[in-house]
């Protein structure tokens, strides 16, 4: 936040785009250190102005709040360090500066999110982080960004809007803002209609801003007319955090306090979680413009999370914060590799793309490698977090089978989805007036599309960081640790 307001001053664009750089990968090293600080179970607490919780605001790093700032601060480093190639084409250079701007009060407001132990903080930085992606959506050249952003900003409205009027219920029947005060205090409450509606009013809320089926609609054509690096950027975080407050606030606040809540969340969830599975996965099946397509996926891939969420479980809660960690990668890497087909494919449609493995053949194969891991093929990390969802669902009871059905159906349908990217690049025949000529991407945009996709391999065949940090959610989210 301290470094947004000086990169509007540096006004030649490699400055502004160094400085953002730099403050990108300063939060990453520090989101890697509190990461180590919290493996063994360990909360890193800082109180606002030096004053307590809860009649002050804390700032609170757990294992789970660990997990999700290192997949928000991961994404905003890497699209930062590609981004320069693909901003110099896309915004104009006197513009520059404000874009950067605008980047690092939207990375400082997912962050915030995360990090805040607070409930009306959690708005603050919401609203921080939605204006700022508003500006990021609509600032490249397509014009068709300007009504996608305008559904988003409707949507999103409503979503902060219903999350807040849930914080004023319980503020009203707790005095706190707090959310372990609020835990606390919950049981105390003896008329627990308010806290009810509030319990809905958040997660509907919550739900328009995580885009899960059916409130997903603002989602993929924000995604799809975003400059490149923008859509790296949110597609690998923004409905993660909004998941995560999401699954923070119910497992933490409601379900620890209120009988038969575990029971009301799962009917709403599990329901949402399967179609969004299938119908998003049907979807992306026959959609023919590839950056529509990722999107779209994205809408089946937050149906797995929420799925894992749904069964209130330890094993659920793993395989959900997993999902956030893996799912990051998979689809940041894919939208880096769409940004590096992007320099020489104006037209992003399957049909146009013929001839494309033999002019970017890295470009191409980066793009398979995170596309197996959004699969879950063994040996990625896809497969860790989806064999956990698998491990949940057969401990769910009588229903397990089925759902497990649902998800190899599904894991089935983004093997159509992405084999048909795979079909358009490498056997399609080139236009007949197209270039077949070797031209890959810009060395510095194609070294960070390859990093991302090894790091797919990497935590496909040593998970243990994630899962330590996912486990650790887990037993503080299901044990109701305050």
């Amino acid at each position: 936040m301290l470094s947004a307001p000086l990169i509007v001053l540096l006004q030649p664009r490699g400055l502004a785009w160094a400085g953002a750089t730099a403050a990108g990968l300063a939060s990453f090293a520090i989101a890697i250190a509190l990461a180590m600080a919290v493996l063994d179970g360990q909360t890193q607490v800082y109180a606002m102005g030096g004053w307590a919780a809860p009649y002050g605001i804390a700032l609170e790093v757990d294992a789970f709040s660990a997990l999700v700032l290192l997949l928000v601060t991961g994404a905003g480093a890497a699209a930062l360090l590609a981004a320069r190639v693909s901003v110099d084409r896309q915004i104009e250079p006197e513009r520059q500066p404000l874009f950067y701007a605008a980047w690092l009060l939207g990375l400082a407001g997912l962050a915030g999110i995360v990090v805040s132990a607070d409930a009306f903080n959690i708005f603050v930085f919401m609203e921080i982080s939605s204006l700022a992606s508003y500006i990021l959506i609509a600032g490249g050249p397509d014009r068709r960004a300007l009504p996608a952003v305008f559904k988003y900003l409707i949507m999103g409205t409503i979503g902060a809007t219903f999350y807040l009027i849930g914080v004023g219920l319980i503020y009203m029947m707790t005095g706190t803002l707090n959310l372990a005060d609020m835990q606390a205090r919950i049981g105390d409450v003896v008329a627990l209609n308010p806290i009810l509606v509030a319990a809905g009013f958040i997660t509907i809320g919550l739900a328009l801003k995580a885009a899960v089926f059916p409130l997903h609609v603002w989602l993929p054509n924000a995604y799809t007319h975003a400059p490149h690096m923008v859509t790296v950027f949110l597609a690998a975080c923004a409905t993660k955090v909004a998941l995560y407050v999401l699954i923070r606030f119910d497992s933490m606040v409601f379900q620890d306090r209120l009988s038969d809540h575990e029971f009301q969340f799962t009917l709403f969830a599990l329901p949402l979680a399967v179609l969004g599975i299938l119908v998003a996965s049907s979807v992306a099946m026959f959609e023919g413009h590839l950056k529509r397509l990722l999107a779209t996926s994205s809408v089946a891939q937050i149906g797995y999370i929420l799925l894992g969420a749904s069964f209130v479980s330890e094993a659920g809660i793993t395989a959900s914060a997993m999902h956030m960690f893996n799912h990051a990668l998979a689809k940041g890497g894919l939208f880096l590799a769409v940004a590096c087909l992007a320099f020489h494919f104006r037209d992003l449609r399957l049909s146009e793309l013929g001839g494309a493995a033999r002019r970017m053949p890295l470009t191409c194969a980066a793009l398979v490698v995170c596309g197996l891991s959004l699969i879950g093929v063994p040996g990625t990390a896809g497969f860790i977090s989806k064999w956990l969802l698998i491990t949940a669902a057969l401990e769910s009871g009588l229903w397990g089978w089925s759902l497990v059905a649902v998800i190899l159906v599904s894991s089935l349908m983004a093997v159509v989805y992405i084999w048909r990217i795979v079909e358009a690049l490498y056997f399609q025949q080139a236009s007949a007036e197209g270039d077949t000529s070797f031209a890959e991407a810009p060395l510095q945009l194609l070294l960070v599309t390859w990093a991302v996709a090894l790091l797919n391999i990497f935590f496909g065949l040593f998970p243990h960081l994630p899962l330590a940090l996912a486990n650790g959610s887990a037993a503080l989210l299901v044990g109701g640790a305050p």
